[in-house]
């Protein structure tokens, strides 16, 4: 069993988007068994989901919808894990290329010019406190900087640092004359709704719908699929 298990959001469009993800992988992926789960915000609970799996005898991949390595991934998804002898969690989304080829469509769409020195891209992630979850957004403005002429930073939403609105300032104060925030971020929501007001020139749309992150996805699955103890 696939267990996709997303951040949650009160967002209609964010839900139904993390819902279609699923869909999708199942689409390429047919005969696939997938349910939802979620850490925060909506139900049910990947605690709740993974126990209810346990109750069953179904192994049980646990898949997170999330684009870096934090708090959610290591303690909330792992412990629903390790209470259930035949689960096991796959690793986060992000980062990985096809992630950044998302963005970098993304960034085309809002009328960024990768060859463009002047344009400075700030690479907006909900954030953590966790450094592992920096890490993971760090390598993927790390990414995306190999190929775009200006300047890739990056800023978040809450807990890490520099909020959004501060690298958009900095970036500005290094000489750039286009700002524009990627929003490193599956779908619509709270942490999106804030980046229209972080001073940027643009903001880029949510990474979903693409039919590669459900690709991704899948990857993920498989990797830890060869985990699950007999």
């Amino acid at each position: 069993m696939l267990v996709a298990c997303a951040h949650g959001t009160r967002n209609p469009t964010g839900r139904r988007l993390i819902a279609e993800l699923a869909l999708a992988a199942r689409d390429l992926r047919p005969g696939l068994r997938t349910t939802a789960a979620f850490v925060d915000v909506q139900p049910p609970t990947v605690v709740d989901v993974v126990r209810g799996l346990a109750d069953a005898a179904t192994p049980a991949v646990v898949v997170p919808l999330l684009l870096s390595g934090g708090y959610h991934v290591h303690v909330d998804i792992a412990g629903a894990v390790a209470a259930h002898p035949r689960a096991v969690a796959a690793r986060p989304l992000g980062p990985d290329p096809r992630l950044v080829a998302v963005l970098t469509d993304r960034l085309a769409g809002a009328g960024a010019d990768p060859r463009d020195p002047r344009t400075a891209i700030v690479l907006a992630a909900a954030g953590s406190s966790d450094p592992r979850s920096v890490r993971d957004v760090e390598d993927t403005a790390g990414l995306l900087q190999r190929s775009w002429a200006g300047p890739v930073t990056t800023g978040y939403g809450s807990a890490a640092q520099p909020p959004v609105a501060d690298a958009v300032t900095a970036a500005r104060r290094a000489g750039a004359e286009r700002v524009v925030v990627a929003a490193y971020l599956l779908a619509p929501g709270h942490f999106h709704d804030k980046l229209r007001g972080a001073g940027a020139d643009s903001v880029t749309a949510p990474l979903l719908p693409d039919e590669r992150i459900a690709a991704v996805l899948l990857d993920r699955f498989d990797a830890a699929l060869t985990t699950v103890p007999a």
